[in-house]
């Protein structure tokens, strides 16, 4: 295995496609039921222009970032995010991050995703990174 990426190191930017299937089914896996996340007309009632991303879906979307780039083995310890602007469909959120600090058994993270309104979510993620079975 190779060593663990450095504070500094940067992530390979991870381009998510935002879709209206993609909301759904999100607020559906992870049981959020409000009508803001399925129901374009009661959305638009409600004074959004759309259906809009929820925070758990951002937050899964946030995690698989983080180990994509450190490996299946790598473990979430903690993910803090905070929202800004919402994820409407028909959007594009790039997700970013750069390694804040490591030690070799842990990571803390610095993400931000970006849309085209602007930033929906900052954050950090800490990680145990995977160690070698050898």
């Amino acid at each position: 295995m190779s060593p663990a990426p450095g504070a500094g190191a940067q992530l390979p930017p991870l381009t998510v496609p935002v879709t209206r299937t993609l909301i759904v089914a999100g607020a559906i896996a992870s049981r959020d039921y409000q009508d803001v996340h399925h129901d374009a007309e009661l959305a638009r009632e409600k004074g959004s222009p759309d259906v809009f991303m929820n925070i758990l879906t951002t937050n899964g979307l946030v995690g698989r970032f983080v180990t994509d780039f450190f490996g299946e083995r790598a473990v979430l310890r903690r993910v803090a995010i905070r929202l800004g602007v919402p994820n409407y469909p028909g959007d594009t959120m790039v997700l970013t991050g750069t390694v804040e600090a490591s030690d070799g058994t842990t990571a803390e993270v610095r993400v931000t995703g970006v849309n085209g309104l602007g930033t929906h979510v900052t954050g950090t993620v800490t990680v145990t990174l995977p160690q070698d079975a050898a």
